[in-house]
């Protein structure tokens, strides 16, 4: 299969992964054919990637990293909780939640149970086939991304069920801010923006008086837009007075947010992200953690289409975890753009000097 921007989809291709809806349910099963009414709902949705069958890359597989059955729980309890606080503001806030932290920590023992399953996974976007509330998903990707790298910095299984905890409601403050902000199609003006900032405060009230929900949790609510050199928020706290969890989880939620359809602008690939991660190496996140992440992600996720520096054209059909950034591509158009009878791949890895230098060019 091959991972193909919407732009790029044509009525009559099929597709190669399910789509999931809001409620995690199944909404389009591996090879339907798209027609343009499909292909128009899909781009309403914000759904920008989708996988598409290709005979030429069937052979790919792309396992889960959390199953059906995992996926369908961790979304039903954030929307059904995320929206029970939507209906309770803070100042108003009772002890009626107490199932919280037991339902959640339900949550993150699917979570981790299916992770250590896949010890040592490259870390690939979990967003692309899912029409959903951008908060919930967002809170289940940072969630699942975060546990993933505590997992590879060698965190226990209680810390890292603290840590995942903290990934999974770092933004449940957001459901105190009016959602036609959180929606709003354009820049947010200078009032709004103060407004919107406060949902890290909110979330920490939220969360700090929980039962079974560790303050720690709470502080990466409150913590999670902090910065190194002191320029996040709240407080403009810096380095080490940020707590740890609450850094990774910083990182994540920024690399999540830029790689995620937004009603403001369109998602960027995770090569793209992680320029802009690096760029603010010792400022805004620590290199060390940067590069972690670096070495866990895939930069190029398979089954996406990608130019190579010789002008042939291929697809992403294996990652080498060593190098993350040198995978090894199917190579299904030469250099003049003529479709090969018989393509082949090639293991950047080992071929040091073609480098990758385009990506999602066209595929006839």
């Amino acid at each position: 299969m091959r991972l193909l921007p919407l732009s790029m989809v044509r009525p009559g291709m099929k597709l190669g992964r399910r789509i999931y809806n809001e409620e995690g349910l199944i909404l389009l099963g591996e090879r339907v054919e798209l027609s343009q009414k499909l292909i128009q709902r899909l781009s309403e949705h914000g759904i920008e990637f989708v996988y598409i069958d290709d005979p030429r890359t069937n052979d790919i597989t792309i396992p889960d990293m959390i199953s059906e059955e995992t996926r369908f729980k961790a979304t039903s309890e954030i929307r059904t909780s995320f929206r029970s606080m939507m209906e309770t503001s803070v100042k108003r806030k009772t002890a009626n939640n107490k199932q919280l932290g037991k339902t959640f920590g339900n949550v993150m023992k699917m979570i981790i149970d299916d992770l250590s399953s896949h010890e040592g996974a490259m870390i690939m976007l979990t967003n692309i086939n899912v029409m959903d509330d951008y908060l919930f998903q967002h809170s289940l990707n940072v969630c699942i991304y975060t546990t993933l790298l505590g997992m590879a910095h060698g965190y226990n299984r209680e810390d890292l069920t603290t840590l995942g905890l903290g990934a999974l409601l770092h933004d449940i403050g957001k459901t105190q801010i009016p959602l036609e902000l959180l929606r709003k199609n354009g820049k947010l003006t200078d009032n709004e923006f103060t407004q919107v900032k406060k949902h890290a405060e909110y979330g920490y009230q939220l969360l700090k008086d929980e039962p079974n929900i560790p303050l720690i949790t709470a502080h990466c609510a409150f913590q999670h837009h902090e910065r190194l050199d002191g320029s996040g928020y709240p407080r403009g706290i810096e380095g080490s007075d940020i707590h740890d969890y609450a850094r990774w989880i910083g990182l994540v939620d920024s690399y999540d947010a830029m790689t995620t359809h937004r009603v403001y602008r369109k998602a960027l690939l995770p090569h793209q992200a992680m320029e802009i991660l690096y760029a603010g190496t010792d400022t805004l996140y620590e290199k060390k953690k940067i590069e972690l992440f670096r070495d866990h992600i895939a930069i190029y996720p398979i089954g996406i289409t990608v130019t190579l520096s010789t002008g042939e054209t291929g697809t992403v059909v294996g990652l080498n975890h060593m190098v993350p950034h040198r995978p090894i591509v199917r190579i299904l158009t030469d250099e003049e753009g003529q479709q090969l009878n018989a393509p082949f791949d090639v293991d950047l890895s080992e071929k040091l000097s073609i480098l990758v230098t385009g990506v999602n060019e066209d595929l006839a």
